[in-house]
């Protein structure tokens, strides 16, 4: 992820800071192919977050910025626990980590799985969020809680016709 195609200002113009993880390879089971759904294989993570000027510049205090030690524990938390088989699904975790725990206003994800065939070298996916992504879901379902309710309760019950 050449740090050259990273934004350098957020939405509003302001300057971002990046703090970013680059070639982070953990096993996890992941996939849709039966021959995927046993074993851990390699996935890399490249990951940038960005910090409206980050205070951390002027305190010198790691808190006041991303820990990525932290963050990185974290990722290799999520692995070992997730319940998700495409990579989508795992990037937009890992951005909603990144943007609602570590406080990023931006990130970039990418997943690979390395050598996945033989005849290339990786395949994956990239992703972009910011932080309004996230906040405008969790609008939208704590305005609907009850709604939710109870389409999970009545899930199943109507008859196939």
């Amino acid at each position: 992820m050449p740090l050259s195609s990273l934004p350098q200002s957020d939405t509003t113009g302001a300057a971002l800071d990046l703090v970013f993880i680059e070639g982070l390879t953990i096993a996890t089971v992941i996939g849709i192919h039966h021959t995927e759904l046993h074993d851990p294989q390699p996935v890399r993570v490249d990951l940038a977050a960005g910090l409206p000027r980050a205070a951390a510049c002027d305190s010198d205090r790691i808190g006041d910025t991303i820990d990525y030690a932290v963050l990185r524990e974290r990722l290799h938390r999520l692995f070992a626990e997730h319940k998700v088989q495409l990579l989508e699904a795992l990037a937009e975790e890992i951005a909603r980590i990144t943007v609602c725990e570590f406080g990023a206003h931006w990130v970039r994800v990418g997943l690979a799985k390395p050598r996945k065939f033989e005849d290339l070298a990786a395949v994956g996916v990239v992703i972009e969020r910011r932080r309004a992504d996230f906040e405008a879901v969790t609008v939208a379902a704590r305005s609907r809680p009850a709604a939710r309710v109870l389409s999970l309760m009545g899930e199943g019950m109507v008859p196939k016709g």
